[in-house]
């Protein structure tokens, strides 16, 4: 089938529809990871977004459940350069094409996908449609036009559970259905993660570090939380604008200092705001697996997976209270920060990765090591 992509500007790309039939809406953002497209697919970060992915071929290693972030794709529709309707790989259960039209999500492929992104670095990222339902190119720049901006969309109690429940799972193995984690009777630690939109590698990696792991709505109040008894609080990814979501940035001032506390992402420009600071939107965003960002205190660079579309402001954090801690090399955006006095930092990528790269499991670590210092002798 045929499918149409029309831009708010007025720029038009046609090409072959693959997934589901119809039309979907978002903002367009281009991903530069060369592997990983199931994990990318289900991130809910991605919430309200059409996906651009710059490696040219995709869908060539299928899809299977242990490799989804969430428990169904997120993405509102997704750009490739060539789509692969077989795959060739020992642990697929089924074809990317299959995946994307079991969960209505169209495919646009067989564009010219260079030309796209160096339109979208330029001009920014931008509203978009595609359909394959449709080809009058006026219509359709007059349906991206419609759509609610990014800016100002608390996207986070959206996608976040509605329920309280504790995470099972540890972290893969590479042995079959072999998982790395503890028992809660075991745990050493009890970590509360609020839900803005996580990304279910998250919770295996603190599982995998011994954790037991309480997952909260994300409009969960402070006292609810304390009221579990954590020894460490998480603030997880999640989409859309921070700003909205003064919910999740009262909480977190509430929590400060009670418990430690870690954020990632989204969960990284709340807390910035709630110290005080600003958040902006980035021209087209980070979006990737293979972003060198720089530790300010050792000048270590690693190579990290990100995927957002708004800051933190360095200049309005108080610099009496906020260390900065690390800085992207691609465009000196802020990347980290820690409380000078209370137990408390964050960092604007992902650590957790999934599928890679891994140079920033560290940050786990760090966490526990926090909750170890922070926890009262004799416990």
């Amino acid at each position: 089938m045929q499918a149409t992509l029309a831009l708010e500007d007025g720029r038009v790309f046609r090409g072959k529809g693959y997934g589901a039939k119809g039309e979907c809406s978002g903002e367009v953002v281009f991903n530069t990871s060369i592997t990983g497209y199931q994990e990318i697919f289900t991130d809910p970060s991605y919430a309200g977004q059409i996906v651009v992915l710059t490696n040219p071929e995709i869908g060539n290693y299928g899809t299977n459940p242990e490799d989804s972030e969430a428990t169904r794709p997120y993405i509102e529709g997704l750009i490739v350069r060539e789509f692969s309707k077989v795959s060739s790989n020992w642990r697929s259960q089924q074809v990317t094409d299959e995946f994307m039209e079991q969960f209505k999500i169209p495919v646009l492929a067989e564009i010219d996908t260079r030309a796209l992104v160096c339109h979208l670095r330029t001009h920014g990222v931008m509203r978009g449609v595609i359909s394959t339902l449709e080809e009058d190119a006026d219509n359709l720049v007059a349906k991206a036009r419609a759509i609610p901006k990014m800016d100002g969309q608390d996207l986070a109690k959206v996608v976040s559970t509605n329920r309280t429940y504790v995470w099972e799972t540890g972290e893969r193995s590479h042995l079959p259905d072999e998982v790395v984690g503890v028992k809660d009777e075991q745990a050493r630690f009890h970590v509360v993660a609020y839900d803005f939109g996580i990304k279910q590698n998250i919770l295996r990696k603190l599982r995998g570090e011994g954790c037991k792991v309480t997952v909260v709505p994300a409009q969960t109040m402070a006292e609810d939380v304390i009221a579990l008894k954590p020894d460490g609080v998480f603030l997880s990814n999640g989409p859309g604008d921070p700003e909205p979501c003064t919910y999740a940035v009262d909480n977190i001032r509430r929590l400060m200092g009670r418990q430690p506390i870690f954020g990632i992402c989204l969960g990284h420009q709340l807390t910035g705001i709630a110290l005080g600071g600003k958040t902006f939107k980035l021209k087209f965003g980070h979006h990737g697996g293979n972003h060198p960002v720089k530790q300010l205190a050792n000048g270590k660079i690693e190579i990290t997976a990100h995927n957002h579309n708004f800051a933190v402001d360095p200049d309005s954090l108080p610099q009496s209270e906020v260390e900065l801690t690390h800085m992207d090399l691609n465009d000196s955006t802020l990347e980290g920060m820690r409380h000078r006095n209370l137990p408390l930092f964050t960092v604007q990528y992902h650590p957790e990765a999934a599928p890679g790269p891994h140079d920033s499991h560290y940050l786990f670590k760090d966490f526990v090591k926090m909750m170890e210092e922070f926890k009262p002798s004799g416990q």
